[in-house]
């Protein structure tokens, strides 16, 4: 595959909010674990780039509750019920940002590649890439470093602070 091609693939998977990738066989080498602590037990670094790759791609879903979009359309400056109706879709019970036809999300600006609503911007993007389906296993980990310009680069982010991160959302 393709270095694109993989890079596409795994953030496409991220958008999702699943890890929809084939399980291959495990890895002869062994992360350090101890006392039964995960294998990120020393941290992990991360800096946003603002790059707007996790915001793009196929289809899938980002998770809102009210207060979210509350959030969002006061940094906007446009009445709640309208920003419902430009930017958020019922699905099921739950409800997910729009997108665009081509999977980018309707707030990733498509000149400047920023988020419209980055400061309030919903739990599920803020606590990337702290996501479960990134930390499962260090495997995950090091495709998510190969598709984010920012993972594994920047801030060491202390195993509290990612459990934490964690907590808020599932993903």
């Amino acid at each position: 595959m393709a270095k694109n091609d993989k890079k596409s693939s795994k953030l496409k998977r991220a958008k999702r909010g699943d890890d929809s990738t084939p399980k291959k066989k495990q890895s002869r080498v062994k992360a350090k674990v101890t006392n039964d602590e995960p294998w990120y037990a020393d941290g992990l670094r991360f800096t946003c780039t603002q790059c707007g790759d996790c915001c793009s791609g196929e289809p899938g879903y980002v998770w809102v509750d009210q207060s979210e979009i509350d959030a969002m359309a006061s940094v906007m400056g446009i009445e709640v019920e309208e920003f419902e109706h430009k930017f958020v879709r019922q699905v099921g019970i739950d409800r997910s940002l729009v997108e665009y036809p081509d999977g980018d999300c309707i707030l990733l600006d498509p000149q400047t590649r920023r988020c419209t609503v980055y400061e309030a911007r919903p739990i599920q993007c803020r606590t990337w890439p702290f996501w479960d389906s990134n930390l499962n296993r260090k495997k995950d980990w090091n495709e998510t470093c190969q598709v984010c310009p920012g993972a594994g680069s920047g801030r060491l982010y202390s195993l509290e602070e990612i459990e934490h991160a964690r907590s808020k959302k599932s993903v």
